[in-house]
């Protein structure tokens, strides 16, 4: 219920931003005089930002499943699967969320995620080759990891914040196309009291989508690292900062390039590595940088 009210209280202080910094700079009134309903603009963009980001959330478990080919353990076929189920029982029961579904995916390389709009309703999957090559202690840190994203809300947090810069573009792009389409037209559309919807307008919606929508990623990406170093810490409190950073340690020893869809390779423990400016657009810190943070902690 919280999440959900911060949703909508997130959702309402938007809204209420761009108005008054519309009224202040005088944009609702060229707004107005351009055809368009300011707040009805808002109130669109809104509608697509937030709504789309949470319906991707809201079916994330079921298209995780799907693209990884993961199956969820209900009945324990053998020890370690029974392992497993008990170990994310017991961090469940310590981080005071309700018990997520497990499930293992089949997969070279040592990943595990989290995903779910519901901290109550979540799923915990990991690879196979995360199984086969590292100790059980190790596992039981990456599970603590990804319980601690549940326990921490990241999945609705992130989507959240997903959600509001996606309303920004949206607005963002019609304002200014409605600019380009005005003096693309030498004003005869505010004159005559038509809508923008020129040439000039669509083609700068277009690109403005493209261009504000890679300056926003950078802010959810940046959001993204962070609370990669949250869930570090809360692995290191439910299973041992030694054990979360010999998983890390692990992880560095054989790092590759993860086979996870790119719809839920944010939700991954480890992701992708870039250098220089493709930094912004990761999704993960550098493990080193994820142990550093952790010896730091101690």
């Amino acid at each position: 219920m919280k999440r959900v009210l911060l949703f909508v209280a997130t959702n309402l202080a938007v809204l209420v931003l761009f108005t008054l910094i519309a009224r202040i700079f005088g944009i609702d009134q060229y707004v107005t005089a351009n055809g368009y309903s300011f707040p009805g603009l808002l109130l669109f963009a809104a509608l697509f930002g937030m709504g789309g980001a949470f319906v991707s959330l809201a079916m994330s478990r079921r298209i995780a499943l799907w693209q990884t080919h993961a199956q969820v353990i209900g009945q324990p076929q053998n020890e370690t699967e029974r392992w497993l189920l008990a170990t994310v029982a017991e961090h469940a029961r310590s981080a005071g969320i309700g018990m997520p579904e497990v499930a293992v995916y089949q997969g070279p390389e040592m990943n595990a995620f989290a995903t779910g709009m519901n901290r109550n309703h979540a799923l915990v999957a990991v690879s196979s080759g995360l199984l086969e090559n590292m100790d059980r202690e190790q596992v039981r840190a990456v599970l603590g990891h990804e319980i601690g994203h549940v326990a921490n809300g990241d999945m609705v947090t992130l989507t959240l914040i997903q959600g509001v810069v996606n309303t920004f573009v949206i607005v963002a792009a019609r304002i200014v196309g409605g600019v380009v389409d005005s003096w693309m037209s030498g004003g005869r559309n505010r004159e005559q009291g038509g809508s923008a919807g020129g040439i000039g307008y669509f083609v700068t919606v277009m690109v403005l989508e493209v261009v504000f929508g890679i300056l926003a990623s950078m802010i959810v990406m940046a959001f993204s690292r962070w609370r990669e170093f949250r869930a570090d810490a809360a692995g290191a409190q439910l299973a041992g900062r030694g054990a979360m950073i010999s998983a890390l340690q692990r992880l560095g020893a054989t790092y590759g390039e993860s086979s996870l869809p790119k719809t839920i390779a944010a939700f991954g423990i480890s992701g992708h590595v870039a250098h220089g400016l493709r930094r912004l657009f990761m999704s993960h810190p550098p493990l080193q940088e994820r142990i550093a943070a952790l010896r730091a902690a101690a």
